[in-house]
């Protein structure tokens, strides 16, 4: 059986950090209010000429480098992100440039905050499928580019910053000791559409737009539908939470991260959780995450990792991987 292996990973924050402090002079809110019901404490906001394929190139050279391979190596790039560049071409093909590739194939993957668990899926796929050997995955994003700053109830929330990993095609046993990915569990309700979204897109309104969220109601739904996914994952694996050496989520906010590992019964010390330092930075906090519990050594190699994300749309879903 063919597994799509992690070979490395890497990630790219902004310069510039602006702490809940920083956001008092802009909106009413303070340190505490954010901190207590969002466990955010900072984020990273990009400056001039930093963009979300600037950053994406950046984590996808972190990427390489660990993986001792060079972008001549790779045959695929996919890029998941809610803020492009451009409207086209897609922000995968931008990268694929500054790479100075002019070989393989690079497309965008659009799921939102879930949008790197669905790029990671696809690639899984397309390796899988032997379209290519070698894939970068990458989530990265500019949020702070649609956020209507001065709507309190989200300029809090999020942050920019990107994330990636190399896979590659190996030969594997089929058996959950494989390393590599080895089971993704996708979803989607377009119903929920008008709780997270953007009130703009070129076909609408001809304008970017800003963000738009009922808060209450994303909170409603995200413990549920994020144990939906977690559960079948452990289904279709005959795994437990017990098995699970790490939960890597989408770093939205603390009390759903605390609340799903709690229903799930995952303690938290087998949580990361890195929303602190980085706020809500949709598709680029997973890997994020990743390259935090990787680089201070709480990631090992053969560690049975469980990622999980919910967003806009709404989007949810679970990746297991024998990192």
């Amino acid at each position: 059986m063919i597994r799509s292996v992690v070979l490395g990973y890497g990630a790219a924050l902004p310069k510039r950090v602006v702490p809940n402090k920083e956001l008092e002079s802009l909106v009413e809110t303070s340190d505490d209010w954010i901190v207590q019901r969002t466990g955010i404490r900072q984020r990273y906001i990009a400056g001039d000429g930093e963009t979300s394929a600037s950053l994406g190139e950046q984590a996808a050279r972190a990427a390489l480098d660990r993986a001792g391979l060079t972008p001549a190596d790779i045959d695929l790039v996919i890029v998941a992100t809610s803020t492009p560049d451009n409207t086209f071409p897609a922000t995968a093909v931008n990268i694929q440039n500054r790479l100075g590739m002019t070989h393989g194939y690079a497309f965008d993957v659009q799921a939102v905050c879930t949008g790197f668990v669905y790029a990671v899926a696809t690639a899984d796929a397309h390796l899988r499928a032997g379209l290519a050997r070698r894939a970068i995955v990458i989530g990265a994003e500019t949020f702070s580019r649609i956020l209507d700053w001065t709507d309190r109830t989200t300029c809090v929330l999020f942050g920019d910053g990107a994330g990636a990993i190399v896979l590659e095609a190996q030969e594997g046993e089929g058996t959950i000791a494989d390393r590599g990915v080895l089971t993704a569990h996708l979803r989607s309700d377009g119903s929920h559409k008008d709780k997270l979204y953007v009130d703009g897109g070129p076909s609408s309104t001809g304008t970017v737009g800003h963000l738009r969220m009922e808060g209450r109601e994303v909170f409603k739904h995200a413990v549920g539908m994020i144990t939906d996914v977690i559960e079948a994952a452990f289904e279709s694996t005959g795994t437990t939470a017990e098995d699970l050496d790490w939960l890597v989520p989408h770093q939205a906010n603390r009390r759903i991260i605390d609340g799903s590992a709690k229903k799930l019964g995952i303690p938290p010390e087998k949580v990361v959780v890195t929303v602190d330092l980085h706020g809500n930075t949709s598709a680029a906090s997973i890997p994020l995450a990743l390259s935090v519990a990787a680089d201070d050594g709480r990631i090992q190699k053969g560690d049975l990792v469980m990622l999980e994300a919910m967003g806009g749309g709404f989007t949810w879903g679970a990746l297991l991987i024998r990192w």
